[in-house]
């Protein structure tokens, strides 16, 4: 009776919160000396931090962990939002409006259940890599290799294409500085703020959120008066969808609007790479992933909708649609509306929401190679993360893959780009089909150790079904992408079309197969009995970690219920 009754005073003195054992974080005890010139500590700050005999550099997690929930939240919300939606989506309401929404709307729905399923295994393992680390865990290291290779050139290839595309939403104004100009203003300003660390990219991210948040909120309260008859055309109504038709195109157009669908929410789980820099993962991350529901909502679902009633598919200017912010059909139709003044200020909005893609490319591309070669996929260099959190080397890399950005002086700029984006164009399909696999084995390797579900700090609320549904969804795109790359919408079969589309998938499947050979392991894979449940985990003490749970969701009972909506809803 006196152990228990002294176990029930001890539970009830001390806090699970403050009892939680998290790893020792190497930058503890190597606060910045405040003597010396500023020039000194700038310096000293790319050095290695100073660690304690109990930490071991290749294995402790180098990254700061300063991100805080408001800037997840607005990551999740907002980030990435950029050209896809913004411009691309143009040239998809050429094929109907209908089309845009169901094409939206499907790839929205796999979409969330692969953010579900990222949710889970972010909280319970907030590692840093995020997908690769958990596809070479789950999966098969050659996997891994793969999908962590191809995500990381995928985000390299960003930077430069991004920064040019920033450069010509300037043209709108009809400047004459050459452009070069401008892509070393843009490109100085991204390694500035990335040589902030996290706490850079996390700042610009929220600030870059909150305008285009503001700037989708307004123009659809703004549509909503020009359809009703508040413009220059008068009252709009459903006028477009009754003179041609919600689908304007066969089968293969709405393919191809599919694709464009994928490319404007690719980069969504990059708040998965978050994990290992935010304060309290198992918090703040999965709260941070339930504003995906309402990014689809709200930007794409209700923006897409009003597009429809504005724009009509045969205006011209939305035929070849590309980052140049005049074929934006947020513009367009604005002009249309007869407004002078917004076209500017929403070309501002496209201007940096382009920036904000340019930024997270580095943080993207770099974090994922560190990722790779604290498991020993790349250059061992690339580890290398100073006493700020930076990874240094990795961002030199970056910014050199970065100059590309001025091959837009050259006269074949769009051939050399459309080849660059080639290399890594499928990556979105392959990264969010490694997080559901990731998912599903995980779940089997808890199924098959005996280990019980409830010592996960999220459950993914669409659960192993929902990531069962987005493996066949993306599993279909991908050969719907092989069918449209063979044979062309309107276009005669070619082998450069084909490449363009295509060759994302066959750098994937180079990498696999090459990584296989050069291991000699052709098939090998990582079995549910080996799967490794343990390492990477933020909290050690399972039995504190469970009764922390409990009492949260003891607590959320009592909650009255239109608290415990919001709480499910945010």
């Amino acid at each position: 009776m006196s152990d228990g009754s002294s176990m029930e005073k001890n539970l009830k003195q001390d806090s699970p919160v403050e009892n939680t054992l998290t790893v020792t974080s190497p930058y503890e005890n190597d606060k910045p000396s405040t003597s010396g010139s500023r020039w000194e500590a700038f310096k000293d700050s790319f050095k290695r931090p100073e660690l304690g005999n109990e930490v071991n550099m290749d294995e402790a997690n180098d990254f700061q962990r300063s991100l805080k929930q408001r800037q997840l939240q607005m990551i999740a919300l907002t980030g990435c939002v950029g050209s896809g939606l913004l411009v691309a989506s143009g040239k998809a309401l050429s094929n109907g409006p209908a089309c845009v929404l169901v094409a939206w709307a499907v790839v929205s729905s796999f979409l969330y259940c692969t953010m579900q399923s990222l949710a889970e295994l972010g909280a319970t393992f907030p590692v840093s890599g995020s997908f690769a680390t958990f596809a070479t865990r789950f999966i098969d290291d050659s996997w891994g290799f793969a999908v962590g290779w191809n995500y990381a050139m995928f985000w390299i290839m960003v930077l430069p294409l991004e920064l040019v595309a920033s450069s010509l939403t300037i043209q709108f104004w009809k400047s004459k500085i050459n452009l070069d100009v401008w892509i070393t203003i843009f490109y100085l300003g991204i390694l500035v703020l990335n040589l902030a660390g996290n706490k850079g990219f996390g700042e610009f991210e929220f600030i870059a959120a909150l305008i285009k948040l503001a700037a989708i909120v307004g123009f659809n309260i703004l549509s909503i008066v020009l359809i009703c008859g508040g413009g220059d055309e008068g009252f709009i109504g459903a006028k477009y969808w009754r003179e041609f038709g919600a689908f304007t195109t066969g089968f293969k157009g709405f393919v191809s609007v599919l694709i464009t669908a994928v490319y404007s929410l690719a980069g969504t789980e990059l708040i998965g790479l978050t994990a290992s820099e935010a304060k309290d993962a198992r918090k703040t991350l999965p709260k941070a992933i339930k504003q995906v529901f309402w990014r689809i909502i709200l930007f794409y679902m209700i923006t897409l909708t009003l597009i429809g009633f504005l724009v009509a598919p045969n205006n011209p200017e939305l035929i070849g649609a590309s980052s140049d912010a005049s074929a934006s059909p947020f513009v367009i139709a604005i002009r249309n509306g007869g407004i002078k003044v917004l076209p500017s200020i929403f070309n501002v909005v496209v201007l940096i929401a382009l920036l904000s893609i340019a930024n997270s490319s580095v943080y993207g591309c770099s974090r994922t190679l560190v990722a790779l070669s604290q498991q020993g996929m790349a250059p061992k260099i690339l580890n290398y993360v100073d006493r700020k959190g930076r990874p240094t080397v990795a961002y030199i890399l970056v910014f050199f893959v970065g100059l590309l950005s001025f091959i837009s002086a050259s006269k074949k700029r769009e051939v050399a780009f459309e080849w660059l984006m080639a290399l890594s164009g499928l990556s979105s399909l392959f990264t969010w089909f490694s997080i559901c696999l990731s998912h599903y084995r995980f779940r089997l390797a808890m199924k098959h150790q005996g280990r019980s579900l409830g010592e996960l700090p999220y459950l993914a609320l669409t659960g192993t079904w929902g990531s069962i549904y987005s493996m066949v969804c993306l599993v279909v795109i991908l050969c719907l992408q092989f069918w449209t790359s063979v044979w062309p919408y309107k276009q005669k079969p070619n082998v450069t079309a084909f490449f363009e589309n295509y060759l994302g998938a066959i750098v994937v499947l180079v990498f696999f197969i090459g990584h296989k050979i050069y291991k000699r392991k052709f098939f090998d894979y990582v079995k549910l009995e080996d799967v490794d449940l343990d390492s990477g985990r933020n909290v050690i003490d399972m039995d504190l970690l469970m009764q922390e749970i409990a009492q949260e969701k003891e607590a959320l009972r009592h909650l009255p219920w239109y608290k415990k909506v919001l709480n499910f809803l945010f």
